[in-house]
């Protein structure tokens, strides 16, 4: 793929239903009793991963579009898969399918792609296995492919040494099969869909802030029965991001995006826009099924550097790069630490990020937990993607703002997470 600097991207967008919500639509559905009906279902690969994995553990689902049909068969209801199960570049799926799985009365096996295959493990294997699962490493490296065997579980108090959803969601849905409660305390509080999404199927899930702490917990008790539910999927905050990046960058831009997810722990990236200067409104604010929806109104703003820390970063982890690229044509400096989780993302994100900048002219310094960036003038570049979806769309929307022509190798790995990235373009033109 190759772009040029443009200038008045304008127009109205939808974006693809929120991965990490239709990932766990699947999942609950599938254990839980009855038909789950989920509307706006993201088709990328991670989630359709997810489908092929239920599907191997013997649950229909049927597909019409972005509408999916989960016919559930309950908590037990799952066969034993005849095959590997199949997660290609997915670590959602790896990890909380992995605390499903620690619950049953089969053996199965997971494994994915090499750059799945390399990702951590450990940060799951050993909580379970506190838990009484029966949950290893193949090759012994800590990753995957994983093994899992049947084992009795019990309910634990863990203290997660870091703010990971994955990790959280993967002990509370293994909680569901242990006999006790089950509680996971983070430093800080990471994106909370699974306990929004598992009250709403009819689990008992609490969740706490301490008093003056940002530490937070979640605790679930078994059930008997978790119930099918009808959701639609709000748009993912994560695919807005690089068409607000782009609305606010791009000379003479206004995009509306309407009905984008924006739920407290996923919308760093609004608050980050707005501390660079950034001319954001919300439109049409509402709740459903537990989830805070709202259209984004964006203009093009002059920006300015910032420091972006604390527990802010795990509000916005997956949307530094495309917020890197914003400070790279920001007056000023932006500094972004407390982001070592980067290192373990599809790529080295830290390394990618600066890497690819450095190749269009900005002055970024990495740092052991994120980066420096001081902001200037973009020129083109090739930019070398290593197959990781967020580099790719992030300096898609860098090439609008640089000069002369930037190619995006290995483009079409954004069919991850947004197949239709690149129509979208299309539409604001």
């Amino acid at each position: 793929m190759e772009l040029c600097s443009i200038t008045g991207l304008k127009g109205k967008i939808t974006v693809p239903g929120d991965k990490s919500i239709s990932h766990r639509c699947v999942m609950f559905g599938s254990i839980a009793r009855g038909t789950t009906e989920i509307h706006h279902f993201l088709k990328g690969a991670d989630c359709l991963a997810t489908i092929r994995c239920f599907r191997t553990l013997g649950i229909e689902i049927d597909e019409n579009g972005s509408t999916v049909l989960v016919h559930g068969k309950g908590l037990h209801g799952l066969s034993a898969p005849g095959d590997i199960l199949d997660v290609g570049n997915s670590g959602t799926t790896t990890r909380l399918m992995s605390g499903i799985l620690a619950g049953q009365s089969f053996e199965s096996k997971l494994s994915g792609d090499e750059s799945l295959n390399s990702r951590p493990m450990k940060r799951i294997i050993d909580p379970l296995t506190q838990m009484g699962a029966n949950i290893s490493s193949v090759l012994r490296n800590g990753c995957a492919p994983l093994y899992i065997s049947p084992g009795r579980l019990h309910g634990i108090h863990y203290e997660s040494p870091v703010a990971s959803a994955q990790v959280k969601s993967c002990l509370l849905l293994a909680g569901l099969y242990a006999d006790g409660v089950t509680s996971v305390t983070e430093p800080s509080l990471s994106r909370n869909h699974t306990e929004l999404m598992l009250r709403e199927f009819g689990a008992d899930i609490r969740s706490t802030h301490e008093l003056d702490s940002t530490r937070a917990t979640a605790a679930i008790s078994p059930c008997q029965e978790l119930y099918g539910q009808k959701i639609t999927v709000p748009g993912d905050i994560s695919s807005a991001a690089y068409f607000i990046a782009a609305g606010l960058i791009v000379p003479n831009s206004e995009i509306l995006i309407e009905n984008v997810g924006i739920n407290p722990t996923r919308a760093g990236i609004l608050r980050v826009c707005e501390d660079m200067g950034g001319d954001i409104t919300l439109l049409n604010e509402r709740v459903e099924s537990g989830e805070k929806i709202a259209d984004i109104l964006v203009r093009s703003s002059r920006l300015h550097g910032i420091t972006i820390q604390g527990d802010l970063i795990p509000t916005l982890i997956d949307e530094i790069p495309v917020i890197a690229v914003m400070a790279a044509v920001a007056e000023g400096t932006t500094v972004i630490k407390d982001a070592a989780e980067l290192k373990v993302k599809e790529t080295d994100r830290i390394e990618t990020v600066c890497d690819n900048l450095k190749a269009m002219g900005c002055n970024v310094t990495p740092t052991s937990d994120g980066m420096i960036i001081t902001g200037g003038k973009l020129k083109g570049a090739s930019i070398h993607t290593l197959l990781d979806h967020r580099i790719a769309m992030a300096f898609s929307i860098a090439a609008l703002a640089a000069e002369g022509n930037t190619k995006i190798l290995d483009s079409r790995c954004v069919d991850v997470s947004y197949p239709t990235f690149y129509d979208t373009f299309e539409e604001l033109l």
